[in-house]
């Protein structure tokens, strides 16, 4: 069946499917249509794909999108687009609100929703159950899934919830979201180098980041700003809304943008939620409505652009947003829960070539299932040119129901766009005729066939088994080949175990409160050592990346503030070895796991610290 069919398919069963086709016009020629939504295997009618939380674009012919899944048809997944149509591409790596970073044409990241198994690889008690939403990440290249990142909870240097990720290329990406844990103060951000994930949080403010765009060769992250975050210096005045990433080697890493037009006279930031950003054709956009708390009170729809390194206020306390209905208000206060400009902003997208930008509304407080799309186009004059409701009114008495709010806009080309909503339902704002693009020449190259394996973690701890593992020689599923000096046949891994990251700990102290830690390490792996008094931290070494071999952390102490435990946390960067569990390395290694390490006994008679 030829795209031109289905879609015509599709618009005569609209009112019997709920697909949301044909809206108002967006330009000249350009069209919103949601005839375009993908059918999964197995079923015969296009279905919502699931809470979408990114949609991001190489190229006009080459997207992708992350879901959390609607079962049990649609697993947690990643979707792509090849210009012609959307297909699946991995049933793994989805997530409740994930996000999606392009490193090359052919390689991506993806935020993903930790794996339940992770609970077993955590500190902690049944009452306090590990999070999982958002805080891993895939590494995609190739058409195949690389490696899958994660870290133990609970732990000084967990990973928190990531809400943003973008990339200078492929050695030089960034993820970042929660601020860290008390009594850490700072942003939780991860930067991958080309060969391994290095903790660089954004310390001295603990603001939440909650979108990553780049331009011109930096990126900028915007964050929430809420009352009661915690600040290195409590006497900060100016409290920046978006930072600046400068790439791998240029100094300083981090800067703060500073003397963005966004608040009114008395308005305090607290008042404005974080920026969404969108950033096409040298410009930088910026949109935030009022937080749910100030609706009716300070705080509005706010629209700022970055050009040419000087920010305007497009709409704003000085350039309030007018009724966007005003011919219908009781249909906007149904749309918005009131007036357009104390809605809240749910996404944002720049039309490259300077067309603008789209914004997406919806209310502050609403069923999902009932909220229907409210976009508006704006001029990079700040003219409000169009107002699009998804579905329309027409659809709506064809039978078409609302899809969800909007959650993601991408615009890859001017006058091509693709919305997703809430509940996984996509729209197409493109020329009639011009829907099709015809497929990408490196599909093939670069997304071959559904990916349905998501590897072990690295960094959560990989403890040898307490016995030899299970006879599976008669199972279907073999075990993994990692290929190299890592394949055994499956028949040889059973009198075989993984060596443990961490082996012949010693510790002593030196001078009296300098603690020296010696360790060996099977493979190469991030190591820092913290010590603690009941649950305050009270020392800690900076985060060392160590190849394999013998190797030594000192921790300086001190003395009026003498820990009660100490914790050694480690991030293998490699597949740890099998080795033979009888007659080989495995039989000789005396096996220790990462976690408390028991304090040395000199310690107990030395007078500097407590009687334990």
């Amino acid at each position: 069946m030829t795209p031109r069919h289905a879609i015509a398919l599709l618009a005569v069963s609209a009112s019997l499917l709920g697909c949301c086709l044909s809206a108002a016009s967006a330009g000249a020629d350009a069209t919103w249509s949601g005839g375009e939504q993908p059918t999964p295997a197995g079923s015969q009618w296009p279905i919502g794909l699931g809470h979408v939380g990114d949609i991001e674009f190489w190229a006009p012919n080459r997207g992708l999108l992350i879901t959390s899944g609607n079962p049990p048809s649609i697993p947690a997944g990643v979707w792509a687009y090849n210009g012609v149509e959307w297909h699946e591409l991995s049933s793994v790596c989805g997530a409740s609100d994930g996000r999606i970073a392009w490193s090359a044409p052919g390689e991506f990241w993806t935020v993903s929703d930790g794996r339940a198994g992770q609970a077993s690889e955590s500190s902690g008690s049944l009452e306090r159950t590990p999070p999982l939403e958002d805080n891993t990440l895939c590494h995609f290249a190739g058409g195949q899934l690389l490696a899958s990142y994660a870290h133990p909870a609970f732990q000084a240097d967990s990973y928190q919830a990531m809400h943003g990720a973008a990339c200078f290329g492929s050695s030089d990406c960034w993820f970042a979201g929660d601020p860290l844990e008390e009594p850490q103060v700072g942003a939780f951000q991860l930067h991958w180098n080309g060969a391994s994930l290095e903790a660089e949080p954004y310390v001295g403010e603990g603001h939440a980041v909650e979108d990553l765009r780049a331009l011109e060769g930096r990126l900028y992250e915007s964050v929430r700003i809420s009352h009661g975050d915690r600040l290195a210096n409590s006497e900060q005045t100016e409290l920046p809304a978006i930072h600046k990433i400068n790439p791998a080697g240029v100094q300083p890493t981090f800067q703060a943008e500073r003397n963005l037009p966004l608040y009114g006279e008395g308005e305090l930031p607290e008042a404005l939620d974080f920026l969404h950003l969108s950033a096409a054709g040298g410009a930088l956009w910026g949109a935030a409505g009022p937080k749910r708390a100030e609706i009716g009170g300070p705080g509005q729809v706010t629209l700022v652009r970055r050009i040419e390194g000087v920010w305007t206020q497009l709409i704003g306390p000085e350039h309030p947003l007018a009724a966007i209905l005003p011919e219908s208000p009781s249909e906007e206060q149904a749309l918005l829960g009131g007036e357009a400009k104390n809605a809240t902003v749910s996404a944002v997208g720049a039309e490259p070539g300077g067309a603008g930008v789209w914004l997406a509304l919806r209310a502050p407080e609403t069923s999902d299932a009932q909220a229907r799309v409210v976009l508006l186009h704006v001029s990079s004059e700040g003219q409000v040119t169009e107002t699009q409701i998804l579905p329309s009114a027409q659809e709506q008495e064809r039978g078409v129901g609302p899809k969800g709010s909007a959650t993601a806009i991408s615009c890859p080309a001017a006058h091509d766009c693709w919305l997703a909503t809430s509940q996984g339902w996509l729209f197409h704002l493109a020329p009639e005729g011009e829907r099709s693009l015809g497929h990408d020449s490196r599909e093939s190259e670069y997304f071959t066939g559904l990916i349905t394996f998501r590897p072990a973690d690295l960094g959560l701890p990989q403890v040898p088994p307490d016995a030899p593992p299970p006879d599976t020689s008669g199972l279907v599923d073999a075990a993994p080949d990692y290929g190299g000096a890592f394949a055994e046949s499956a028949s040889a891994t059973q009198a075989k175990v993984r060596l443990p990251l961490l082996s012949r700990l010693h510790s002593r102290l030196v001078h009296g409160t300098t603690l020296e830690l010696r360790f060996h390490l099977a493979v190469k792996a991030r190591v820092r050592l913290i010590a603690k008094r009941k649950r305050r931290v009270v020392a800690k070494t900076g985060t060392r990346t160590f190849p394999a071999g013998s190797r030594k952390l000192t921790l300086r102490l001190d003395a009026k503030h003498w820990p009660t435990k100490l914790d050694l946390q480690t991030h293998a960067l490699a597949p740890l070895p099998l080795v033979s569990s009888v007659t080989g390395q495995g039989a000789l290694t005396t096996t220790e796991t990462t976690g408390a390490i028991v304090l040395p006994h000199t310690w107990l008679q030395s007078g500097l610290g407590p009687a334990f």
